[in-house]
């Protein structure tokens, strides 16, 4: 959502996307980047299909098997503090996180 609202103000990382010199800002936003004359090539595409794969497949997962709940992925790696909250606190969010969509 909000990579939209910023692409479409027209703020674009700096720099070239590829090794031919194309700018992110040569690229159209919303469903015209993978659709029409300018839109991301095919094999930035499958790229980008294949990226957000490997990382549903491989990284997020409960390799440890110590989640606490459905979504949990830290495997004992990431904690920000979430041990040291009560069970109340833990609810609450957890239930704001799903309220926001994540």
């Amino acid at each position: 959502f909000l990579g939209q609202i910023v692409t479409r103000a027209g703020i674009h990382i700096p720099g070239s996307i590829d090794l031919a010199g194309n700018s992110f800002d040569s690229f159209p936003d919303g469903l015209a980047a993978i659709s029409g004359p300018d839109a991301i090539p095919q094999a930035g595409l499958i790229q980008i299909f294949l990226f957000v794969g490997f990382l549903e497949l491989g990284v997020m997962k409960d390799v440890t098997g110590d989640s606490e709940f459905p979504g949990d992925f830290r495997n004992g790696a990431l904690d920000f503090g979430w041990d040291t909250f009560d069970e109340e606190t833990k609810l609450s969010k957890r239930a704001i996180e799903l309220n926001n969509g994540r």
